[in-house]
């Protein structure tokens, strides 16, 4: 969940394959890398879903003023989680050398979800005991942040498991061999494409295409330093097609 991530540096934890070679541009940014049309279709028909869960909610309520606080609370909520589903963000980090580039990419959103779970169980646990020494039949309502603070210590324990839930990705490009580079202002983006191989034996060159985000405000600069290092590319502006 995007609010209530916490402010990690992850630029100094990358292990850079390449990096005895000194850097001559590097960057980091935080973007959707996907197709957002998509991603807003599936957000229109869950926020409908969100509205007509919030309403049947409301009811709950015992007067006209604690039905709009309830109904409109839980649309607020269930918004909110909505939007950490079908629209998250990536954080991505490039860093190009005189010959080769890389980059990491990783979702930050699972790395939320632990200290979620921790505060969650930490503040319903003393509501439990107390409902507890009321009512001992209320034992099993324990269950719930007990279960919450072993996930948020399982999650914290199991490396493989970050890796995994957060999409950790590193990717090397061989951007001195760029034949095509093509700029979307719209969004910021830079493709660079050449032809590689994917395999050393029993397989042909095809074309491989590599895209880099960036802030508006520095894509001029980034297109740029591409057409200064690779002057044969040929170089191109329109849509870019987003897996």
């Amino acid at each position: 969940m995007w609010f209530v991530q916490p402010k990690q540096d992850y630029v100094s934890q990358i292990p850079w394959k390449h990096a005895d070679e000194p850097d001559v541009m590097s960057w980091r940014i935080r973007a959707r890398n996907y197709n957002i049309f998509v991603a807003n279709i599936l957000f229109s028909v869950l926020f409908f879903v969100c509205l007509g869960s919030a309403y049947l909610m409301s009811f709950g309520g015992w007067s006209l003023l604690s039905k709009f606080l309830i109904g409109g609370g839980m649309f607020l909520l269930f918004l909110l989680i909505t939007m950490s589903m079908t629209h998250q963000t990536s954080i991505l980090v490039y860093r190009f050398t005189e010959k080769n580039a890389e980059v990491c990419s990783w979702k930050p959103q699972m790395d939320a979800v632990k200290p979620f779970l921790k505060w969650s169980a930490i503040i319903l646990m003393p509501i439990v005991l107390v409902l507890i020494l009321m009512d001992p039949s209320l034992l099993i309502t324990s269950l719930g942040p007990l279960a919450m603070g072993f996930a948020a210590w399982m999650m914290g324990s199991s490396k493989g498991y970050q890796e995994m839930a957060r999409g950790s990705r590193h990717e090397e490009i061989d951007w001195t061999k760029t034949e095509h580079i093509k700029v979307w202002r719209k969004r910021s983006m830079i493709a660079l494409t050449y032809q590689w191989k994917p395999f050393k034996r029993n397989s042909s060159y095809r074309p491989r295409t590599h895209l880099l985000y960036c802030f508006p405000e520095e894509l001029d600069d980034r297109i740029q330093f591409f057409k200064e290092h690779l002057p044969d590319a040929k170089y191109e502006e329109g849509n870019i097609d987003i897996p």
